[in-house]
């Protein structure tokens, strides 16, 4: 009898979410990156308008992959 109220109840959650999946569809969401203007600079904008050479290069020693072998 118990077997029966939780196939009963999973299958009334199921035709529920069915029945709200069918009449309620999902909206897709709607961003606007442009909504609210930011305090930071363009880097990228800034090296197109005005490119130079003589930029200083930043050199990055990038260790992500490397491992400790003591272990």
């Amino acid at each position: 009898m118990r077997a029966l109220r939780v196939i009963f109840v999973a299958a009334a959650l199921l035709i529920g979410f069915g029945v709200k999946q069918h009449f309620l569809p999902p909206k897709a969401a709607e961003a606007d990156i442009h909504s609210m203007p930011t305090a930071g600079m363009n880097v990228l904008q800034m090296h197109i308008d005005h490119p130079s050479e003589h930029l200083p290069i930043q050199h990055i020693r990038d260790m992500t992959f490397i491992f400790d072998s003591e272990q």
